[in-house]
């Protein structure tokens, strides 16, 4: 039997191989169930992978974090696409609640830029395997086809472009940050 993959918060995105959970009970959605509600309907380490597309944003993401950490294994990854800071959708979408800086999730890891910082949680995953700041393709800005790796060539070029007016003249869509449990 494969390792259980969860498709959180999957909408109409529903993805095969995954336990896809949405709020809704939409067609291909294996669980129904409202992410404000905790805990998870899922045993402890029951999912080697957890996909998070477009949902964070929208929950009082810390303890959802905290609960799939609980019901991740051990090595197990934690993949978040959540809007960057930057990005027009945050302002745009009324039930967005947050938005993310590449280095946000740094601070629910032992290891990173924030690992002095451990006594902020009680829980912690073990690493960021890897972090992207994404750009849109889609809408008319052919620049971004050059902004996006330059600004991923290093963790100090995304921190520049996030603390600079890089920022504001060439706005991100998302951050794609996966996380090691």
């Amino acid at each position: 039997m494969a390792p259980a993959r969860l498709n959180l918060g999957s909408g109409t995105d529903v993805r095969e191989g995954y336990v896809n959970l949405d709020i809704a009970a939409l067609p291909g959605v294996d669980v129904v169930h409202d992410l404000s509600q905790l805990p998870l309907p899922f045993d402890d380490g029951q999912f080697e992978e957890v996909l998070c597309k477009d949902i964070l944003e929208h929950l009082d993401y810390v303890p959802v974090l905290r609960e799939l950490h609980r019901i991740i294994t051990p090595g197990g990854r934690l993949i978040v696409e959540a809007p960057h800071f930057t990005s027009p959708s945050v302002y745009i979408d009324p039930t967005h609640k947050t938005a993310f800086s590449i280095e946000t999730l740094d601070f629910f890891c032992r290891e990173g830029h924030f690992a002095g910082r451990s006594y902020y949680f009680d829980f912690h995953f073990d690493h960021i395997e890897s972090a992207r700041i994404v750009f849109h393709r889609y809408r008319g800005q052919p620049w971004n086809y050059l902004v996006e790796p330059l600004v991923n060539r290093s963790p100090g070029a995304q921190r520049f472009y996030e603390e600079t007016a890089l920022g504001r003249f060439f706005p991100a869509s998302n951050i794609r940050v996966v996380i090691v449990r």
